[in-house]
């Protein structure tokens, strides 16, 4: 048999501990073989908190975690009865293996995770802030858009009774 992907449900908030519980059952018992990997799907999104730029891992499907594994009733049966594990995703019954096209999509993103972190701003259209740095330091703008992947915001600043759009990096501005 071929090893294929399946989707477990865990206790939210602890993926890493139930894959690192699953990891050391899996030896015990000898089924290395069996279990090929398991994986928690994260990426690193940077935030801006207080001025400071920090990276931070986030978990793409909280309550979940993957195995690539052939499925057995021994594996089964040992992985229902890891304690945080509450099931298979799936039909009832015999746990359904995910698509090879789902699998090769998260897979991929696994690997640009490594390359370079995702930056998170959390600013919308029409929302209003204020701009710490620069020349218009201490003015107060509106957001007309945001480009995460330049990490860039577009607002619109109010320069002697006109409308005047400029762009700042996303760390210059903070929500009011």
């Amino acid at each position: 048999m071929a090893h294929e992907w399946y989707v477990l449900r865990v206790q939210s908030g602890r993926e890493n501990t139930v894959r690192n519980a699953l990891g050391r059952r899996i030896q015990l018992a000898g089924l290395e073989e069996k279990v090929a990997s398991i994986l928690v799907p994260t990426e690193n999104v940077t935030e801006i908190k207080s001025g400071r730029k920090r990276v931070k891992e986030r978990k793409l499907y909280p309550g979940y975690v993957l195995v690539e594994m052939e499925l057995t009733d021994e594996v089964w049966f040992m992985i229902r009865d890891t304690p945080g594990i509450g099931d298979f995703v799936g039909a009832y019954g015999r746990p359904v293996p995910m698509q090879r096209e789902e699998v090769a999509r998260i897979l991929q993103g696994q690997q640009e995770k490594e390359e370079a972190p995702v930056v998170k701003i959390e600013l919308e259209k029409g929302q209003h802030v204020k701009i710490k740095e620069g020349p218009f330091e201490n003015f107060d703008a509106i957001v007309d858009e945001v480009f995460p992947e330049k990490g860039v915001v577009k607002v619109i600043v109010n320069i002697f009774s006109r409308a005047t759009p400029v762009e700042l990096e996303y760390w210059q501005v903070e929500r009011i």
